[in-house]
């Protein structure tokens, strides 16, 4: 049995990073383990390597550790999560240890949770449609099995409760294999860890769910920690029990500010508004560890969400995670102020795999040509309405103003469906042509003639 090697060699503490001398054989990211006078134990990881001096990142607070008192003994191995199908309905705080008072797991295996992203090589296309009961997102963006579709939100609007509503509603319709869903929540407030779990248990969700929760109080590499605690249980869930594991993180910019934290107490360069210049590849390696594999039947689809700093989609965040990702899901301030719930933007969303996901076999015939004239007419209706704005509704044409009032409807009926409802793709696909029905067949000019007969009905 090999022995493990303890320091009393700490030199420095600065912030979360502590410089021990006179190590031998340690590398980087291997996991630590800091003891004080009291007994007490701290976790910590290399951040860096420079001959017998290493630089270590601390998972807890240093606030009362003991420099010539306290000791340092590196564990042989990175950050593991112990996994198990017992996973299932049970929350983990974001360093993987169970924090919901129940029994504790008997892991199958331990896995680092550093894991790799999928080989191109190995990949399959997305190609089967997931129905997570929300139009705005099902009928027009729709979301489908292995994608990585981002929720771009911004402060104060309610992209808590809409990551809630799809975790809940979310299934895979053409396929009879088990679905999981994975929530990481990274850096939110003790209330919001709270409406989580609650959520969860009031609606039976956290059966098949499990939830990982770092708290705005914990320490910052914690926050780095938790999104790939998440993926590392959904890897095993999807690729070795095929599962399909949608994976939903709330919320990556906490994550990418903590990056920027540690990357300053390191005196790195810093990049694009203080963020590191490795904040692109770091992403990255978060992002395409969702997936098919050719080896597999299960899959992982990924959700993360992201606060937009001030709503400008043009943060180094936003912008870099739209580079990484197949489209994205825009929440508009507007939209929310109208009461539309939840507040999802159509026009500027985007789910770049959506026309894989849908047609007959996967959805229904007529899915992709309503889905078109839907974009289409109320587009037209928004100018409509801002012409409206400028010139006076009398300035319209009775054409005009028929669009104006099909804008108003689709964003009170289509759009503002609530967080409770659950509507299925014929239920989306229906209510489409229902408010298409306000329109002459005339008007209907993306839609082939053989659908509009097959499915229009004359609004009476």
């Amino acid at each position: 049995m090999e022995v493990i090697k303890e320091y009393r060699t700490i030199e420095e503490v600065a912030g979360p990073l502590m410089l021990v001398r006179h190590v031998e054989g340690v590398k980087y990211d291997e996991l630590g383990e800091i003891e004080l006078p009291s007994g007490e134990i701290r976790r910590c990881r290399v951040l860096e390597v420079n001959g017998s001096t290493v630089l270590v990142q601390l998972f807890e607070s240093s606030a009362g550790i003991n420099l010539a008192e306290s000791k340092v003994r590196f564990k042989g191995h990175g950050v593991q999560l112990g996994v198990s199908l017992d996973m299932l309905g049970r929350v983990f705080s974001g360093m993987g240890e169970l924090i919901d008072d129940g029994p504790r797991i008997i892991p199958d295996k331990m896995l680092d949770i550093n894991g790799s992203p999928i080989n191109p090589a190995a990949r399959l296309y997305p190609s089967e449609f997931i129905q997570t009961g929300i139009s705005a997102i099902d009928g027009l963006n729709t979301l489908v099995r292995g994608q990585k579709l981002p929720i771009f939100s911004g402060s104060g609007l309610p992209h808590a409760q809409l990551a809630a509503q799809i975790a809940r509603q979310a299934k895979v319709l053409s396929s009879d294999s088990r679905f999981a869903v994975v929530f990481a929540a990274v850096g939110i407030t003790f209330e919001e860890a709270d409406y989580f779990i609650r959520d969860f248990q009031r609606t039976g969700a956290i059966d098949r769910t499990v939830l990982f929760i770092n708290l705005a109080s914990d320490a910052a590499i914690e926050r780095i920690t938790t999104p790939r605690m998440a993926l590392t249980a959904a890897e095993y869930l999807a690729f070795e029990h095929n599962m399909h594991v949608l994976v939903i993180i709330t919320d990556i910019t906490n994550y990418a500010e903590a990056m920027r934290e540690v990357s300053a107490a390191r005196k790195e360069v810093p990049g694009r508004r203080g963020y590191p210049g490795y904040l692109y590849t770091d992403l990255a390696t978060i992002y395409e560890r969702a997936g098919r594999k050719v080896t597999s039947t299960g899959s992982i689809t990924l959700i993360p969400i992201l606060t937009m700093p001030e709503d400008d989609k043009t943060h180094p965040i936003p912008d870099l995670t739209g580079y990484i990702t197949e489209g994205q899901i825009i929440l508009s301030r507007e939209l929310f102020r109208k009461g539309i719930n939840p507040p999802i933007d159509v026009l500027p969303s985007l789910s770049r795999l959506k026309d894989k996901g849908i047609g007959e076999g996967k959805t229904r015939e007529d899915h992709a040509n309503t889905m078109n004239q839907l974009f289409s007419n109320y587009a037209r209706g928004r100018e409509a309405k801002e012409l409206m704005v400028v010139l006076g509704e009398a300035a319209l044409t009775p054409l005009d103003r028929l669009y104006a009032q099909f804008a108003d409807a689709f964003e009170a009926e289509y759009m503002n469906q609530g967080y409770d409802t659950n509507r299925s793709i014929e239920e989306t696909l229906d209510l489409g042509w229902r408010l298409l029905s306000m329109f002459p067949r005339s008007e209907l000019k993306r839609i082939k003639p053989e659908l509009i007969d097959k499915y229009y009905k004359e609004n009476s």
